[in-house]
């Protein structure tokens, strides 16, 4: 009789995971079907890593929620012009309160934005998101339609970051070049 060769113990491997199993399981069991399927169920994330993923989310989400929320209040600064009776500061006020979009529809503005009027000073407040950037918009597209647009940027102030400031442009500066 031949003999057999001495074969020693077998290492233990750790086991697959359970997950694996199942997913290898399905695979197999689902290979006649299309490639399209088969790669979809190659792939399944671990539920436990991703709901422990959602719980820290959510608990971070909500722990910003704690207290009052802060309103945002920009500012637009239009002394220069008002002084010189280039732009009336009440139909910019008018103007923004009918152009502002709340929920898609221009105009609502409600109890989440108002429009207050200071002298030559514009403050919009908002209580939910607003952005600084479609103020600037807004103004721009005010200064075109009443055509001081060439006359008058909106320039964000160095000293505050929620300050819109209406300057002229430095003609002189470019008139006296080009004589030169």
């Amino acid at each position: 009789m031949g003999s057999k060769p001495k074969v020693g113990p077998r290492k233990k491997t750790a086991a697959p995971a359970p997950e694996t199993l199942a997913l290898i399981a399905l695979f197999i069991s689902f290979s006649s079907d299309s490639s399209s399927f088969q790669r979809r169920l190659l792939y399944q994330p671990n539920p436990k890593l991703h709901s422990e993923k959602r719980v820290r989310m959510s608990k971070a989400a909500a722990g910003g929620l704690k207290g009052k929320k802060k309103s945002a209040v920009f500012t637009i600064d239009c002394t220069k012009p008002v002084e010189d009776k280039i732009m009336d500061i009440a139909s910019l006020e008018k103007f923004l309160q009918e152009r502002i979009k709340v929920g898609g529809k221009p105009g609502a503005l409600g109890d989440v934005v108002s429009v207050t009027r200071e002298k030559s000073k514009i403050s919009v407040t908002a209580d939910s998101t607003f952005s600084k950037r479609y103020l600037k918009y807004l103004t721009k597209k005010y200064l075109k339609k009443h055509n001081v647009r060439d006359w008058l940027r909106v320039i964000a102030s160095n000293k505050d970051h929620n300050v819109y400031e209406l300057r002229y442009f430095n003609i002189a500066e470019n008139e006296g070049e080009e004589e030169d």
